[in-house]
């Protein structure tokens, strides 16, 4: 099971960074706004899942590991504190990792499109350049 709960944190990230961005420290409280993309209502409902599973007892830490990494976004350390709090929570209640995994869209599955002269598409990217006569040194 450990194993399975890290795997879904990890496929979370994306969500719950957009959620962040998106919502802020505010992300528990904020209700679905139709004008956010997909992915930072996903975030959102999973952040907000795990709050309500929580209880009033254990809400404080996960409340300051959001607002923590919502007011830090680059910071690695931030990010990792808040994946240990949606562990905690999923170590403790399994049916919530069940109901949340189903929420995710199947892991692996990525389409790309790129169409037209010159264009180009990636899941990840780092240096892409079209065009003609193109040199890159370094």
């Amino acid at each position: 099971m450990g194993a399975e709960i890290s795997q879904f944190v990890e496929q979370t990230g994306p969500y719950l960074s957009a959620a962040l961005g998106a919502y802020g420290a505010g992300v528990l409280a904020r209700a679905e706004d139709a004008a956010v993309g997909a992915t930072a209502n996903a975030g959102r409902s999973i952040l907000q899942a795990v709050w309500r599973r929580r209880g009033p007892a254990g809400r404080p830490e996960l409340e300051a590991a959001v607002r923590e990494a919502a007011e830090e976004p680059e910071d690695a350390d931030a990010a990792a504190a808040l994946r240990q709090q949606i562990k905690r929570t999923l170590r403790e209640d399994p049916q919530l990792l069940a109901e949340l995994a189903a929420q995710l869209p199947a892991a692996g599955v990525v389409t790309i499109t790129a169409s037209g002269e010159r264009s180009i598409a990636a899941q990840t990217i780092g240096t892409a350049i079209t065009g003609d006569n193109t040199t890159i040194r370094r």
